[in-house]
C-alpha cells in the first residue's frame, strides 16, 4: 500500500507540467471565449432587464394616458348628459308654458262663451217674462173689464189711490 500512497517527484513533475500546458491551453483557447460568453450573456441579460424596465415604464405611461383618456371620455359623456338633461328640460318647461297658455286662452274663451250664453239666456228670459207679464196683464184687464161693475169699481179705486197720493 505504500506503492499507492507514495509520492513520486517525477510523478508530481510531469503533473505539474501536464497541469501548466492544460493552464494555458485553457486559457488560451477556451477561456477568452467563455469569459466572452459570458460577458455577451451578462450583457444580453442587462439589456433585456434595461428593455424590460423600458417597457415597463412605457406600459405605466400607457395606462397614465388610457386612465387620462377614459377620465376625458367620462367627463365628456357626463357634460353630454348634463346638456341633455338641460335641453330636455328646457323642451319640457317650454311645453309646458305652451299648454299653460294654450289652457288659459280655452278657458277665457270658456268664460267669454259663458258670460255671451249668459247674457242672451238672462236676455231671452227678461223678455220672457214680459211677453208673460203682458200677457197676464191683458188677461187680467179683459177680464176685469168684460165686466162693467168691475170696471166702475176699479175706477174708483185707482181714483182713491190717485187723490191718496
Amino acid at each position: 500500500m505504500e506503492g499507492l500512497l507514495s509520492v513520486s517527484v517525477g510523478t508530481v513533475f510531469w503533473a505539474s507540467i501536464s497541469f501548466l500546458i492544460v493552464l494555458f491551453l485553457l486559457s488560451k483557447f477556451a477561456w477568452k471565449p467563455i469569459v466572452q460568453s459570458l460577458k455577451e450573456r451578462e450583457e444580453g441579460i442587462a439589456n433585456a432587464l434595461n428593455e424590460a424596465d423600458r417597457a415597463r415604464l412605457e406600459m405605466q405611461k400607457l395606462q397614465a394616458g388610457n386612465e387620462q383618456l377614459l377620465k376625458e371620455a367620462r367627463e365628456e359623456r357626463d357634460q353630454i348628459l348634463k346638456d341633455a338633461k338641460a335641453v330636455a328640460e328646457k323642451l319640457r318647461a317650454e311645453a309646458v308654458a305652451k299648454t299653460q297658455a294654450d289652457a288659459d286662452r280655452m278657458i277665457a274663451a270658456a268664460k267669454a262663451e259663458i258670460e255671451t250664453q249668459k247674457k242672451a239666456a238672462i236676455t231671452e228670459l227678461k223678455n220672457s217674462v214680459a211677453t208673460l207679464s203682458i200677457d197676464i196683464a191683458e188677461k187680467l184687464v179683459r177680464e176685469k173689464l168684460s165686466d162693467s161693475d168691475k170696471q166702475k169699481a176699479l175706477n174708483q179705486a185707482m181714483a182713491a189711490d190717485i187723490s191718496a197720493n
